[in-house]
């Protein structure tokens, strides 16, 4: 009879983790896919910054045209695309070496680390740091991505830390 160790439960859920923020970076395509002009809407306002609280005090930070605001919003979702990749490869990845040495296992994740810094990239630098800081979506009671990024934010860095954690024996 095959007993599942400790260390076969630890691997496992890793994987698994990385298995859920692979699913929700696939869904995030497919909103981005299918409904590009939502969510372009949001970037652009956004960028814009014509719905925060104190717009013209600081206005010059604001971005208005157009074509940077698609140009901004593919890079978003270049981004995402690439974060969403090497979140599945590093999750097929460590589903195979669940059954290999400690050491196999702990190189496999390098895929998986890869796409969740460029997740912190995207949801804290991107839409926590300049999308609250520097363009005051914070401020929007429309247009606001904190909260949501936040949320993203609050799984990818424990997943990270967890995932880089060499607990397996």
């Amino acid at each position: 009879m095959n007993h599942l160790t400790i260390n076969q439960t630890i691997k496992i859920s890793k994987a698994t983790l990385m298995l859920f923020i692979s699913f929700f970076g696939l869904l995030m395509l497919y909103s981005n896919f299918t409904d590009y002009p939502t969510n372009y809407e949001y970037i652009a306002h956004i960028l814009s910054m014509d719905t925060t609280r104190e717009g013209a005090r600081y206005s010059y930070r604001a971005v208005t045209s157009p074509m940077a605001h698609h140009r901004i919003y593919w890079l978003i979702i270049t981004l995402e695309v690439l974060f969403t990749v090497f979140c599945m490869v590093g999750t097929y990845h460590l589903y195979k070496n669940i059954n290999t040495s400690t050491k196999k296992f702990h190189e496999a994740k390098k895929f998986a680390i890869i796409g969740l810094m460029i997740a912190v990239f995207i949801y804290y630098v991107c839409f926590q740091i300049i999308g609250a800081e520097w363009f005051n979506m914070d401020e929007s009671p429309y247009w606001n991505y904190k909260d949501w990024a936040r949320h993203i934010v609050d799984f990818i860095i424990p997943l990270l830390i967890y995932l880089t954690l060499r607990i397996e024996r």
